[in-house]
Protein backbone atom coordinates (compact mmCIF):
# COMPACT_ATOMS: atom_id res chain seq x y z
CA UNK A 1 0.00 0.00 0.00
CA UNK A 2 1.25 3.73 -1.18
CA UNK A 3 2.39 5.38 1.70
CA UNK A 4 1.03 9.30 1.48
CA UNK A 5 2.16 12.51 2.64
CA UNK A 6 0.65 16.28 2.95
CA UNK A 7 2.34 18.80 0.92
CA UNK A 8 1.04 22.41 0.60
CA UNK A 9 -0.02 23.25 -2.92
CA UNK A 10 2.47 25.42 -3.45
CA UNK A 11 5.21 22.60 -2.89
CA UNK A 12 3.33 20.46 -4.65
CA UNK A 13 2.74 22.58 -7.84
CA UNK A 14 6.86 22.38 -7.70
CA UNK A 15 7.14 18.79 -8.67
CA UNK A 16 7.27 18.47 -12.07
CA UNK A 17 7.79 15.55 -14.36
CA UNK A 18 8.53 12.47 -13.66
CA UNK A 19 5.62 13.43 -11.42
CA UNK A 20 2.25 13.10 -12.57
CA UNK A 21 -0.54 14.99 -11.03
CA UNK A 22 -4.03 14.03 -10.37
CA UNK A 23 -7.16 15.76 -9.38
CA UNK A 24 -10.50 14.62 -7.49
CA UNK A 25 -13.71 16.31 -6.41
CA UNK A 26 -15.90 15.97 -3.81
CA UNK A 27 -19.38 17.17 -4.70
CA UNK A 28 -22.00 18.15 -2.31
CA UNK A 29 -25.25 20.18 -2.08
CA UNK A 30 -27.72 20.84 0.63
CA UNK A 31 -30.57 18.40 1.00
CA UNK A 32 -33.45 19.38 2.65
CA UNK A 33 -35.00 15.65 2.89
CA UNK A 34 -35.39 12.96 5.07
CA UNK A 35 -34.63 9.03 4.88
CA UNK A 36 -37.93 7.29 5.62
CA UNK A 37 -39.55 10.21 6.41
CA UNK A 38 -37.32 11.19 9.52
CA UNK A 39 -33.63 10.97 9.16
CA UNK A 40 -32.72 14.26 8.03
CA UNK A 41 -30.34 14.01 5.37
CA UNK A 42 -28.94 17.77 5.50
CA UNK A 43 -26.17 17.03 2.62
CA UNK A 44 -25.87 15.45 -0.42
CA UNK A 45 -22.18 13.47 -1.04
CA UNK A 46 -21.23 11.80 -4.47
CA UNK A 47 -18.73 9.42 -4.85
CA UNK A 48 -18.06 6.96 -7.28
CA UNK A 49 -17.53 3.12 -7.16
CA UNK A 50 -14.14 3.01 -9.61
CA UNK A 51 -13.36 -0.24 -12.37
CA UNK A 52 -10.90 -0.97 -9.05
CA UNK A 53 -14.28 -1.94 -7.41
CA UNK A 54 -12.90 1.06 -4.60
CA UNK A 55 -14.78 3.92 -3.60
CA UNK A 56 -13.20 7.15 -4.64
CA UNK A 57 -14.12 10.62 -6.20
CA UNK A 58 -14.25 11.84 -9.60
CA UNK A 59 -11.35 13.20 -11.41
CA UNK A 60 -8.34 11.89 -12.60
CA UNK A 61 -4.98 12.73 -14.10
CA UNK A 62 -4.15 16.20 -15.41
CA UNK A 63 -2.88 16.25 -19.09
CA UNK A 64 0.17 17.84 -20.50
CA UNK A 65 -2.72 20.39 -22.62
CA UNK A 66 -4.61 20.96 -19.73
CA UNK A 67 -3.57 24.73 -18.63
CA UNK A 68 -4.17 24.25 -14.85
CA UNK A 69 -5.03 21.52 -12.63
CA UNK A 70 -8.32 23.14 -12.31
CA UNK A 71 -8.91 22.71 -16.84
CA UNK A 72 -7.74 18.99 -15.86
CA UNK A 73 -10.70 18.54 -13.38
CA UNK A 74 -13.10 19.77 -14.95
CA UNK A 75 -11.92 17.68 -18.25
CA UNK A 76 -12.18 14.58 -16.05
CA UNK A 77 -15.85 15.37 -14.27
CA UNK A 78 -16.85 15.54 -17.72
CA UNK A 79 -15.64 12.32 -18.77
CA UNK A 80 -16.46 10.55 -15.43
CA UNK A 81 -19.95 12.15 -15.03
CA UNK A 82 -21.18 13.37 -18.51
CA UNK A 83 -22.35 16.60 -19.64
CA UNK A 84 -24.57 17.75 -16.53
CA UNK A 85 -20.83 18.18 -15.12
CA UNK A 86 -20.44 21.55 -17.41
CA UNK A 87 -23.04 23.65 -15.65
CA UNK A 88 -20.40 24.15 -13.31
CA UNK A 89 -16.78 24.45 -13.01
CA UNK A 90 -14.43 23.61 -9.77
CA UNK A 91 -11.99 26.48 -9.25
CA UNK A 92 -8.97 26.75 -6.64
CA UNK A 93 -11.11 28.97 -4.34
CA UNK A 94 -12.78 24.61 -4.20
CA UNK A 95 -9.21 23.69 -3.44
CA UNK A 96 -8.62 21.24 -0.09
CA UNK A 97 -5.31 19.50 -0.19
CA UNK A 98 -2.60 17.67 -1.91
CA UNK A 99 -0.82 14.56 -0.88
CA UNK A 100 2.29 12.77 -2.54
CA UNK A 101 3.09 8.94 -3.17
CA UNK A 102 6.58 9.39 -3.09
CA UNK A 103 6.80 5.71 -4.58
CA UNK A 104 4.61 5.88 -7.47
CA UNK A 105 5.68 9.89 -8.35
CA UNK A 106 2.33 11.11 -8.04
CA UNK A 107 0.47 14.38 -6.62
CA UNK A 108 -3.23 14.10 -6.05
CA UNK A 109 -5.17 17.51 -5.66
CA UNK A 110 -8.56 17.38 -3.55
CA UNK A 111 -10.92 19.83 -4.02
CA UNK A 112 -14.82 20.07 -2.50
CA UNK A 113 -17.50 21.70 -4.31
CA UNK A 114 -20.67 22.90 -3.35
CA UNK A 115 -23.66 22.33 -5.90
CA UNK A 116 -27.22 23.13 -5.79
CA UNK A 117 -28.96 19.94 -5.16
CA UNK A 118 -30.88 19.88 -8.69
CA UNK A 119 -27.13 20.02 -10.36
CA UNK A 120 -26.18 17.45 -8.11
CA UNK A 121 -29.70 15.47 -8.81
CA UNK A 122 -28.63 16.28 -12.95
CA UNK A 123 -25.02 14.70 -12.76
CA UNK A 124 -26.45 11.92 -10.67
CA UNK A 125 -29.16 11.41 -13.90
CA UNK A 126 -26.47 11.77 -16.48
CA UNK A 127 -23.72 10.21 -15.29
CA UNK A 128 -24.62 6.66 -16.78
CA UNK A 129 -24.44 8.58 -20.32
CA UNK A 130 -20.48 10.03 -20.08
CA UNK A 131 -17.97 8.68 -22.13
CA UNK A 132 -15.93 6.37 -19.13
CA UNK A 133 -19.29 5.22 -17.77
CA UNK A 134 -18.95 1.71 -17.54
CA UNK A 135 -15.14 1.16 -18.01
CA UNK A 136 -13.60 3.32 -15.24
CA UNK A 137 -16.91 4.44 -13.22
CA UNK A 138 -18.88 1.90 -12.19
CA UNK A 139 -21.45 4.00 -10.27
CA UNK A 140 -22.07 7.26 -8.29
CA UNK A 141 -22.98 6.49 -4.60
CA UNK A 142 -24.19 8.73 -2.12
CA UNK A 143 -22.35 8.62 1.42
CA UNK A 144 -24.48 8.34 4.15
CA UNK A 145 -24.20 10.90 7.13
CA UNK A 146 -25.98 9.53 9.79
CA UNK A 147 -25.89 7.39 12.07
CA UNK A 148 -28.64 4.10 12.64
CA UNK A 149 -29.43 3.14 16.08
CA UNK A 150 -27.10 0.40 15.78
CA UNK A 151 -24.42 2.42 15.84
CA UNK A 152 -23.30 0.38 12.64
CA UNK A 153 -25.48 1.22 9.82
CA UNK A 154 -25.03 4.69 7.97
CA UNK A 155 -21.48 6.58 7.68
CA UNK A 156 -20.00 4.16 10.18
CA UNK A 157 -20.86 1.04 7.41
CA UNK A 158 -20.03 3.83 4.79
CA UNK A 159 -16.53 4.14 5.91
CA UNK A 160 -15.51 0.37 5.94
CA UNK A 161 -15.61 -0.22 2.13
CA UNK A 162 -12.17 -0.15 0.15
CA UNK A 163 -11.03 3.15 -0.50
CA UNK A 164 -8.52 4.40 -3.29
CA UNK A 165 -5.54 6.08 -1.95
CA UNK A 166 -6.54 9.02 0.70
CA UNK A 167 -10.27 9.30 -0.53
CA UNK A 168 -11.62 8.19 3.23
CA UNK A 169 -9.23 10.52 5.04
CA UNK A 170 -10.37 13.33 2.46
CA UNK A 171 -13.69 12.57 2.75
CA UNK A 172 -13.71 12.51 6.76
CA UNK A 173 -11.50 15.78 6.77
CA UNK A 174 -13.94 17.43 4.41
CA UNK A 175 -17.07 16.25 6.09
CA UNK A 176 -15.43 17.38 9.27
CA UNK A 177 -14.14 21.42 7.73
CA UNK A 178 -16.88 22.31 6.05
CA UNK A 179 -19.35 21.30 8.95
CA UNK A 180 -21.42 18.51 7.08
CA UNK A 181 -22.27 16.47 9.76
CA UNK A 182 -23.97 16.82 13.46
CA UNK A 183 -22.18 18.00 15.93
CA UNK A 184 -22.94 14.17 17.11
CA UNK A 185 -23.55 12.86 13.74
CA UNK A 186 -21.38 9.73 14.43
CA UNK A 187 -23.99 8.68 17.23
CA UNK A 188 -26.96 10.80 15.80
CA UNK A 189 -29.84 10.47 14.43
CA UNK A 190 -30.47 7.53 15.42
CA UNK A 191 -32.93 5.01 13.76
Amino acid sequence: MAEFRKLELSEALALEPPWRHACHAMLYAPDPGKLFGRIPLRYAVLMQMRFDGRLGFPGGFVDSQDSCLEDGLNRELCEELGEAASAFRVERADYRSSHVSDGRRVVAHFYAKQLELEQLVAVEARAPQAKDHGREVLGLVRVPLYTLRDGVGGLPAFLKNSFIGTAREQLQEALHDLGLLNSASSSSPKT
